[in-house]
């Protein structure tokens, strides 16, 4: 009779109860092999446990607890006196002891794959006393397996590869399968292994999971790839046992079994402008092969390799790499193709040849050409000397193609923005259009374009690079701004700087200097210069006894020379500063400001003077203030009437026909006898006291005798202010040889003075002369 997988289950557990149970009544008869247990007094009591291993199935299902064991002591009566206790993994969590009886239950469901065996402890106490009776003792809860854990590939899904054309029994790949049952226990953790499919191309073993090839020439090219199912399956593959399955890719690899065939044509040909070269030949034929291995090709004629290009992994654009063709040159080329593999596999010689031949003809296409240059890089030089509308050099173009057309050159002013070189359109003849400066450009990089007149479009570029020759037009000068300095208690023959130079030129053997102080400076009686023959020179003292307040500033004028052709010279002047050093020569203070005072006056001394100081300031305040008291009183009062220094008149004059008025001649003239004179045409409100007359007094102190006179008149003036007062005079002098020009005073005197001399004073004098004059264009007769 065939048991199915539950009942075959439950076959295990009452088989393993019974098994339990009859160890159980032989560990009764057994005796414990603990330590002794003394009680108390001097007595010896062996130990009497009553247990054995126990063995648990996983997995239970029942719904009651699972029974374990029993634990029984001698010491146990049977009258209740004992309880017994139980610690360790999973007490009370996992198993249940009964106190009375010493039963071991498990109350949850256990899994072997999680944990294989419990460690516990049992002890029996004394319930009066809750003393131990017996030492405590540890025993194991095994816990049995069941077939309940299913194969399992932990690397699937694999994939694999075998070439094609391999013989029966290649290995491919090994499978692997694990599964979590007890090896050790029945057979639930052996696996066997089978394909579900793949088959008849391929197999496995049944007891290592190797895979091999089972049918002979496998033709990738008929199929490349095949996917396999292989199961594993424990109980030795008995039914009722579980399993599992994986997947498994195969792909065929490639062998060279096919030799390159190109396609039957009559003809192969491709049109290619010139000059393109490999680009335009990139798809000139394709060529099957039907395998991944690469072939060779060649031209049979020029014996030169050729490359390819993959279009598949099965076919390939051959690419004829015709660098530079030139239509002027050749109008077409004749190749024969070859393309053959070059390691065959000997297996498959029989297959026929493994190569092909076939004839390509390549027509060349003519292509208007830019103008090209002779060379590619013009190398030019010319001295900075040079003068404009020099000749620096030549370059040439020509076009290339059959028509020859005529070239036109110009610069790129883009890399001649300052315009310093011009070139001739027709025949390429560069010359300079500026005066050149090598020390602001030594090279000019420019770009010459050849243009067709035919077609303008067409143009070619040429560079030309001019280097531009140095000469000596520089002079030299110091190579930095000295700060020098010399101590007062400096000694005779004391470096106090050393000076070097420097010239933008850039002579071809290098720069040499020479210094030498100028001529009048030569003699002086302070300082000396030495030049040390390696482009530098040293400043030395010739005196000691500096002193900053005789003098606190030498300026030594020092003359250097180059070694041009023709020599430069330059004048620079050194500043030398006296200063007051330490002891190390280290300058303190160069400021002569410090010897306004004198060095030996004390504290005491200068609060003297600032106390001085004040004073003076107090006294100035005092006398400030007295002065603006005595000049309150002149400040008018309401009540005062002030019309007393006011004239009043009630005309406004007759402009300058109004003689009678006042006479503005006066003003202008010290010559003519001032009188006070009253007006006629107007009665003042207040007469005033006449002033006294004068007369001018001679030309050669006018100025000074004008002044005086009107400071005396307001001095006496009853009229004029107590206070100081700003007398302002519009009085020209008489020293002019026209005398006063004015039209007040030509209007006031019939004088018939001759002003026919203003004709010769210029053109600025023209208007005046033809107003005055009296010739017969004069405007005034």
């Amino acid at each position: 009779m065939k048991l199915g997988k539950v009942e075959f289950c439950h076959f295990l557990q009452i088989l393993a109860l019974f098994l339990c149970l009859s160890g159980m009544n032989q560990a009764e008869l057994s005796r414990s092999r603990s330590k002794p247990y003394f009680q108390s007094g001097r007595t010896r009591t062996k130990r009497s446990w009553v247990w054995n291993q126990f063995f648990v199935l996983e997995e239970y299902m029942g719904t009651d607890p699972l029974y374990v064991g029993k634990l029984h002591s001698d010491v146990d009566k049977g009258d209740g006196s004992i309880k017994y206790i139980l610690s360790g993994e999973g007490a009370s969590s996992i198993f249940i002891i009964d106190e009375n009886t010493g039963d071991i239950h498990a109350t949850k469901r256990l899994d072997r794959e999680e944990q294989a065996y419990y460690t516990l402890r049992a002890q029996a106490l004394d319930r009066l006393t809750n003393k131990p009776v017996e030492p405590e003792s540890e025993f194991v809860i095994k816990i049995q397996d069941i077939n309940d854990n299913e194969p399992k590939f932990l690397d699937g899904p694999y994939t694999a590869g075998v070439p094609e054309m391999s013989p029966v029994g290649t290995s491919v790949v090994q499978v692997t399968a694990t599964d979590a049952d007890d090896p050790t226990y029945g057979n639930s953790a052996r696996v066997v292994y089978s394909i579900l499919q793949g088959q008849p191309y391929f197999s496995v073993e049944p007891k290592t999971g190797v895979i091999k090839t089972a049918l002979p020439n496998m033709d990738r090219e008929a199929k490349d790839q095949y996917l396999l199912v292989i199961q594993a399956k424990d109980m030795v593959g008995q039914n009722g046992g579980l399993s599992g399955t994986t997947s498994v890719t195969v792909t065929l690899t490639d062998v060279n079994d096919n030799p390159p065939r190109f396609p039957r044509r009559q003809d192969w040909g491709l049109a290619i402008p010139e000059h393109a070269g490999a680009v335009a030949a990139s798809c000139l034929m394709s060529v099957s092969t039907g395998c991944q291995t690469k072939p060779q090709f060649r031209d049979t004629l020029i014996k030169t390799p050729l490359t390819v290009q993959n279009q598949t992994r099965e076919e390939y654009f051959l690419c004829v790499f015709m660098h530079l063709l030139d239509f002027e040159a050749k109008t077409s080329y004749t190749l024969r193709i070859e393309a053959a593999n070059m390691h065959v596999d000997p297996r498959f010689l029989s297959l026929g040849p493994f190569s092909d031949m076939t004839t390509v003809k390549i027509i060349v296409e003519d292509v208007d050409e830019p103008p090209v240059f002779t060379s590619r890089l013009y190398s030019m030089v010319v001295s900075e000397a040079a003068k404009v509308g020099t000749i620096i050099g030549t370059v040439a173009a020509h076009d290339p193609d059959a028509s020859n057309s005529p070239v036109r050159y110009s610069i790129d002013r883009n890399t001649d923005l300052e315009r310093y070189f011009n070139i001739d359109a027709n025949s390429g003849v560069i010359t300079t259009a500026k005066s050149l400066d090598r020390e602001t450009n030594a090279v000019h990089n420019i770009t010459v374009l050849a243009m067709e007149s035919q077609n303008p479009a067409q143009i070619g570029r040429g560079y030309v690079a001019i280097t531009i020759l140095d000469i000596n037009d520089n002079a030299p000068e110091f190579a930095m701004e000295y700060e020098t300095t010399v101590c007062e208690n400096a000694q005779p023959g004391q470096v106090i700087q050393k000076i070097s130079a420097i010239d933008k030129d850039d002579p071809p053997n290098g720069h040499q200097f020479y210094f030498s102080l100028t001529a009048e400076a030569a003699n002086n009686h302070n300082f000396t210069l030495q030049d040390n023959k390696d482009n530098t020179a040293t400043v030395l003292t010739r005196r000691n006894g500096f002193r900053r307040q005789e003098q606190s500033v030498f300026y030594l004028p020092i003359f250097i020379v180059d070694s041009g052709s023709p020599s430069l010279s330059s004048t620079n002047t050194l500043t030398i500063r006296v200063c007051d050093c330490d002891a190390d020569g280290i300058a303190q203070t160069c400021n002569a400001e410090a010897y306004i005072l004198p060095a030996g006056l004390s504290t005491g001394a200068l609060i003297a003077i600032l106390a001085c100081v004040l004073t003076l300031l107090v006294l100035v305040l005092l006398i400030v203030t007295m002065r603006r008291r005595k000049k309150e009183p002149l400040i008018f009062d309401e009540e005062r009437d002030i019309r007393e220094n006011i004239v009043r008149y009630d005309d406004e004059g007759g402009g300058e026909e109004d003689t009678e008025a006042f006479d503005m001649a006066a003003l202008r003239n010290l010559n003519i006898i001032r009188d006070t004179k009253a007006r006629r045409d107007v009665t003042p409100e207040i007469q005033f006291l006449s002033r006294p007359t004068f007369k001018s007094i001679p030309d050669n102190v006018i100025f000074r005798e004008f002044i005086w006179e009107r400071l005396k008149e307001a001095d006496v003036d009853p009229c004029a202010p107590p206070y100081d007062s700003l007398q302002t005079y519009a009085f020209e002098g008489n020293g002019s040889v026209a005398e006063s020009l004015s039209s007040l005073d030509s209007i006031s005197s019939n004088s018939d003075q001759n002003y026919d001399y203003l004709s010769d004073w210029g053109p600025r004098f023209k208007r005046l002369a033809d107003m005055y004059g009296t010739g017969p264009d004069c405007l005034y007769s």
